[in-house]
């Protein structure tokens, strides 16, 4: 018998009928989406946030002016969503234009 297990062992082996089963789990944590934020300032002009919206992102122009506008009417937009690493470095990308830009947890 094994002093430390309490299991009843012929060398190295343990005996068959011992409890020797293992518990797994499968699971896979998904990463929450993050979104990137921009807030209305009375800093910057309206086609310069669109410009910026063009040159970080990609964005067409007709899309960029209409984040542009949600950005001057309702006060904030969002802006981008995806993995979080990816919503840092737009994030940081937008605040290096001068634009207030947060970061948060999509809902």
């Amino acid at each position: 018998m094994d002093r430390r297990s309490g299991r009843r062992t012929r060398g190295n082996l343990i005996m068959a009928g011992e409890d020797t089963s293992t518990a797994t789990r499968d699971e896979t944590a998904l990463d929450v989406p993050w979104n990137v934020i921009v807030h209305d300032d009375p800093v910057n002009l309206m086609d310069y946030v669109a410009r910026v919206f063009q040159r970080v992102f990609g964005y067409q122009e007709q899309y960029a002016m209409r984040l542009m506008l949600e950005v001057h009417q309702l006060g904030r937009s969002v802006v981008w969503t995806g993995q979080r690493e990816k919503a840092e470095f737009f994030t940081q990308q937008l605040q290096l234009h001068q634009l207030k830009t947060t970061l948060e947890k999509a809902a």
